[in-house]
């Protein structure tokens, strides 16, 4: 009987994995805290399963030669080594879209909390204040642009729901082509122009060698002062000291963060920044999603071992996106 150990992760519900798996398939949970920790509990395993905070490096498909699959039960895989995995003749798959409702609405509210400067105003009156300038300035999202940073399902979703507000909406993102963009009503421009043109930017995209830092300070002093960035896609993305310098030095007006560089949060500049709203990478979540996102994974490992093409099949010659 072939073997799945899980990790032991609040995202990862066995329950879920074993009703999709049935009997035909063991489902074992184990803590895998540590490299030591995965070889030790997958040594003989068929699949594996990680959220995004457990890596597997090189040495897990070297020693666990059993492996068919690694399932990442989410959408990134930065911390899975694709080309070892490639090279070990283990497959690798995610669930890219189980959470395009969550996500794209949390992309928005982050959005319109920074735009109305919520979070100023709820710390203002909890510090005994009751003044709408505490607020100043804001100004309306109708008529401006908002700019995307990759243009993948969650990103579509994410401008979908922002269509309602009457923005013009740009996104850069080399992998896809114009034609591809202007389907979704959405202009495609250049990474140079989404920082000039964009009032406001969502950031959508995985951590690469090509995209770590992107927003650095020479990106921030290119953007409008008065905009809000907001990142859901990976924290490595967004150089936080340079954001800290920006906000400082008025450069962009407000950021919004569902993932930071690195998670938990702990000494950093922009902790205590009243221009700043953080969510502990919670964008994915609804008790939906989690179902769904368990299903996924259960269906993609029964379709590996049984030699089908699984559908979050994450190809390892595969560009950025």
């Amino acid at each position: 009987m072939p073997t799945v150990v899980a990790n032991d992760h609040a995202m990862i519900r066995a329950a879920t994995l074993r009703t999709v798996l049935t009997d035909d398939v063991s489902v074992e949970t184990a803590a895998l805290d540590s490299t030591a920790d995965i070889v030790e509990a997958a040594s003989d395993a068929e699949a594996l399963v990680v959220d995004v905070n457990t890596p597997v490096p090189a040495e897990v498909f070297e020693q666990c030669d059993q492996l068919q699959v690694v399932a990442r039960a989410g959408v990134g895989v930065d911390g899975v080594d694709i080309p070892a995995a490639a090279d070990h003749g283990v497959t690798v798959v995610n669930v890219p879209d189980y959470c395009r409702e969550e996500v794209s609405t949390h992309a928005v509210s982050l959005l319109l909390a920074s735009i109305r400067r919520l979070n100023v105003y709820d710390r203002a009156v909890k510090r005994g204040g009751w003044d709408w300038a505490d607020g100043q300035p804001i100004h309306r999202l109708t008529g401006e642009t908002v700019g995307f940073l990759s243009f993948g399902q969650l990103a579509r979703a994410t401008a979908e729901k922002l269509d309602g507000f009457d923005s013009e909406i740009v996104a850069a993102d080399p992998y896809v082509d114009a034609e591809e963009i202007a389907d979704h009503g959405v202009e495609k421009v250049p990474l140079d122009d989404l920082l000039e043109v964009a009032d406001h930017i969502s950031i959508h995209a995985p951590l690469t060698d090509e995209t770590r830092h992107m927003f650095d300070r020479a990106a921030f002093e290119r953007m409008s002062d008065t905009a809000v960035l907001v990142n859901v896609g990976r924290g490595g993305v967004v150089d936080e000291d340079a954001l800290a310098w920006a906000l400082e030095n008025d450069e962009i007006a407000a950021a919004a963060l569902d993932v930071i560089e690195d998670e938990p949060l702990t000494d950093s500049p922009l902790a205590d920044r009243d221009d700043v709203i953080m969510t502990p990478h919670a964008a994915f979540y609804s008790e939906e999603s989690l179902t769904a996102l368990n299903e996924h994974v259960a269906e993609d490992i029964r379709a590996v071992l049984n030699g089908d093409e699984p559908a979050g099949y994450v190809d390892p010659e595969a560009d950025w996106l």
